[in-house]
């Protein structure tokens, strides 16, 4: 297996500073996007300690534990269980700085986390980022926003309490389909429908990010944008039959990594 990878991330036409942070380690198929939040410059120090925090925890070394009971609702594999500790381990960090920093009381942030691994997806989410799957050009939502019912007044987030419940999902993927993690400035301004279409007629990671970059801006900007998004590559043979189909289009293609 293999993943093509586009990641982009702007400050929109109305904040001045860009509190979003994320992280695209393709080597390691860890993809995390976090949008921080409690006033600059308290929610870019929140997403970049959860960002740096996860990233820091799945990179150790570590005896993942088994999965859990069968008799559990949910028994996890042994990595989406890593994924969530990492993501409980960046909660407790930030929460700890909030309390001994009064400058940053308060803050807080989102989190969407991916770790790919042996077609399968473990998924890990708090707050409204927000993860989709297009599989056979149909585009899914992996999560559900905890936010209140129409409005962007999240009622979950890392680090505003000492523990966090973590929203779990495991999603089997294959060579074609799309993952696509993003910030509610993506989704606030551009509606599910554009999101399929930017990936169905573009196909390359990175276009897709940049042309998603500038469509929030051109409906306002309103929010920071952070997009990330991965294909799961086909054999190089089908790429290139499908590369024939297309027209040429110009701009930076995706990066190709093998995914462990």
């Amino acid at each position: 297996m293999r993943l093509r990878v586009g990641a982009a991330t702007h400050t929109g036409r109305v904040r001045e500073l860009n509190e979003d942070a994320y992280a695209s380690r393709a080597e390691q198929g860890l993809f995390v996007v976090c949008d921080g939040m409690g006033g600059a410059p308290a929610g870019e120090v929140a997403s970049r300690i959860a960002v740096d925090t996860i990233v820091r925890a799945l990179s150790e070394p570590s005896i993942e534990p088994g999965p859990r009971p069968a008799s559990s609702k949910h028994a996890y594999l042994p990595r989406t269980g890593r994924l969530a500790d990492a993501v409980r381990r960046s909660n407790g960090c930030i929460y700890d700085r909030a309390c001994s920093d009064p400058a940053r009381a308060g803050m807080g942030t989102t989190i969407v986390g991916v770790w790919i691994r042996e077609h399968m997806a473990s998924v890990a989410h708090v707050g409204d980022s927000r993860a989709y799957l297009l599989h056979n050009d149909r585009l899914e939502a992996l999560t559900r926003d905890h936010s209140l019912l129409d409005s962007n007044v999240l009622v979950r987030a890392l680090g505003r309490e000492p523990e966090v419940d973590v929203d779990l999902a495991e999603v089997p993927v294959q060579p074609g389909d799309y993952l696509l993690l993003c910030s509610d400035g993506l989704t606030r301004m551009v509606p599910d429908e554009t999101l399929a279409e930017a990936i169905v007629d573009r196909r390359d990671p990175q276009r897709i990010c940049d042309y998603l970059i500038e469509a929030a801006n051109g409906s306002g900007g309103a929010d920071n944008i952070t997009v990330v998004v991965v294909e799961v590559a086909d054999r190089w043979w089908r790429r290139l039959v499908n590369g024939w189909t297309r027209h040429a289009t110009r701009g930076h293609d995706a990066e190709t990594h093998p995914a462990v």
